[in-house]
């Protein structure tokens, strides 16, 4: 297949780094900053799993000329709508688009501009950043891709996906309820960025204080209650494990959208949070914790100078 990577941040960028690695036909496409750079040090891994230094194929959204097999995006979803301007011209009439960003509305901007069958579903279950000298830092073991089509179909063309990512170097499962895996995530994500977020503080800061656990397992309940009422359960099993790792004394656990904004860096508040509570109160879904900390970090976001 041949692949296109949109962005080689922390996450694209490790993912197509061990596709590059393994051998697959990937090119990157990256804006001018990011690609003097990584043409001057080439793209650096660092990871539990084995650093790497790797020469990539780069392209511009100019120098795009014919479509390719998949489109694997993962950029944060305030450049969604850039980047979809930058690959179009990628995107043929068999091309997948293979998108792990967080949340939902992605899929209804992919989808309204290139169709339904070219959208594929994605999760993405991995922990980097990248550092102060650019390089990508892998902070915990854990890493994996899951697709599927959105139907639940098995399809020739996710069988064919399915067998060039294995054996690329991470763990990679083809699902046939992706939606439902989508949606998990999201109550992952937003209950964690949310009682980070909020209380400026890892899991382990949060619970070490009087009343830190269960005010992470409100959270929890408020956000596996918006996915309830749009007709995505999480398991008791998924449950299980996000109290679990929301109530653990000492961990450094924290959300990506907490890391940004430590940083000082734009977060995905409308599309993490906004978007979720707008989607739960649509059904009679109340969730004041999951509101205090958008609205929080809505007030951050505003006090940013424009991009």
């Amino acid at each position: 297949m041949r692949i296109l990577i949109v962005g080689a941040g922390a996450v694209g960028g490790y993912f197509g780094g061990r596709l590059a690695e393994a051998g697959c036909d990937v090119t990157f496409l990256v804006r001018p900053t990011r690609a003097k750079q990584l043409g001057q040090d080439g793209l650096r891994i660092i990871s539990p799993h084995g650093d790497a230094v790797l020469t990539l194929k780069l392209v511009s959204a100019e120098e795009i000329g014919t479509p390719y097999d998949l489109v694997f995006l993962s950029v944060k979803a305030y450049a969604l709508e850039a980047a979809m301007n930058d690959f179009a011209a990628a995107v043929g009439q068999e091309t997948m688009i293979f998108p792990v960003l967080n949340g939902m509305r992605h899929i209804d901007l992919l989808t309204k501009r290139f169709g339904e069958h070219a959208v594929i579903g994605g999760v993405c279950q991995v922990a980097s950043e990248i550092d102060d000298a650019g390089r990508i830092v892998q902070l915990a073991d854990f890493q994996q891709l899951v697709y599927g089509e959105r139907n639940g179909e098995t399809t020739p063309r996710l069988q064919t996906l399915d067998a060039t990512l294995q054996g690329a170097g991470f763990d990679a499962r083809l699902s046939t309820d992706i939606m439902q895996e989508m949606w998990e995530k999201w109550v992952q994500l937003a209950s964690l960025g949310a009682i980070t977020c909020l209380m400026r503080g890892t899991i382990g800061e949060i619970v070490a204080v009087p009343g830190g656990a269960e005010l992470s397992i409100d959270v929890l309940n408020e956000s596996a209650a918006v996915a309830t009422a749009c007709g995505y359960k999480p398991s008791e099993k998924v449950l299980s494990r996000h109290t679990v790792a929301m109530t653990a004394p000492g961990s450094s656990l924290t959300s990506s959208m907490y890391r940004d904004l430590r940083k000082g860096a734009p977060v995905e508040a409308d599309h993490i949070l906004g978007d979720f509570i707008e989607r739960g109160s649509a059904h009679g879904v109340t969730t004041p914790l999951l509101k205090a900390a958008f609205v929080n970090l809505r007030v951050y976001q505003d006090r940013l100078p424009k991009r």
